[in-house]
């Protein structure tokens, strides 16, 4: 009996199930949105289901039915990537597929090096990458959207796989004519009475308010962004220090105005950046090259965008 579905059309399916849209899946897997929409359409019509509910308003909707195949088609598609790995074992070659997801809070400064570097080594990968908060990471890792992930050890639960890079302690931003900024080292008593722009994102927030627990006090938050580059741009002009766990190489926000960056002393543990991945996953020969490529960089010293 012949196949009603192609590989592709699998992914298409799942592309436009994941975003909801079948213009955002079309622009996220670099294909029309005709050709797309006819994938789907035939998928639908070989199986005689309704896959989705479109709606103007809310764009395509998983029908219940859509919601059951949709789970057996990441079965189908990991199959078929098991089998890539396993030509991949027998031919010692490094080739298909690689989504890698990234923490956006630094995703900017480090990926796209990082990735530059895999790729001229592996020039037969098929790379994508993601930008997520930490909760997207776990959610991402869970559904097999992504393969693996660059993030920190924030609230990582008991079904995801974590090895650290790096460690990376907390430093305080401040403008260049904040009081504290001649400062070498300030705890958190001395930034409490300081107005705070608090980079808000999930889990990530619950850290840097972590780091004032100790005084039973909260820091005065003067601002809140989800953005990196914000927060920075906001600090660097004055509107209040803001926290990291990332020196980068720049010390300066995104439109120059420079920044300084002053350790902090604490008694919380310090973030440790690493690779995390569900503990049900198959880690195919190209999810461990990328592994062992991200290590290399790390115990060399070269993980792109950190400054020591």
């Amino acid at each position: 009996m012949p196949l009603r579905f192609t590989l592709r059309q699998l992914e298409y399916f799942i592309a436009v199930g994941e975003a909801g849209s079948i213009a955002l899946a079309a622009d996220k897997v670099n294909v029309t949105a005709p050709s797309m929409s006819s994938a789907i359409a035939q998928l639908e019509a070989g199986f005689g289901v309704q896959l989705f509910t479109r709606r103007h308003s809310q764009g395509s909707v998983l029908t219940p039915t859509g919601e059951r195949f949709i789970e057996q088609a990441r079965l189908v598609i990991e199959a078929a990537d098991k089998l890539n790995d396993m030509a991949n074992i027998y031919t010692g070659s490094v080739r298909g597929s690689l989504r890698v997801g990234c923490m956006r809070t630094f995703v900017q400064v480090m990926v796209p090096q990082l990735r530059r570097s895999f790729e001229d080594q592996y020039e037969n990968v098929d790379f994508g990458q993601l930008e997520l908060d930490q909760a997207q990471i776990f959610e991402a890792l869970r559904s097999s959207r992504i393969d693996v992930a660059l993030t920190y050890d924030l609230s990582l639960p008991s079904d995801i796989d974590f090895q650290p890079l790096r460690s990376l302690p907390p430093y305080v931003m401040v403008d260049v004519a904040h009081p504290l900024a001649s400062r070498r080292e300030v705890s958190a008593a001395d930034l409490v009475d300081h107005d705070m722009v608090l980079l808000d994102l999930p889990h990530s927030s619950d850290y840097f308010l972590s780091l004032f627990r100790a005084l039973g006090r909260r820091p005065r938050i003067a601002e809140r962004t989800a953005e990196v580059s914000v927060q920075r741009s906001l600090v660097a002009n004055g509107f209040g220090f803001g926290i990291s766990n990332m020196r980068t190489v720049a010390d300066s926000a995104m439109d120059g105005k420079p920044l300084k960056f002053i350790p902090l002393d604490s008694e919380v543990p310090p973030l440790q950046l690493g690779i995390a991945m569900s503990r049900a996953a198959h880690v195919s020969r190209t999810i461990q090259a990328f592994i062992d490529h991200c290590h290399e960089a790390a115990d060399a010293g070269k993980l792109p965008g950190i400054s020591s």
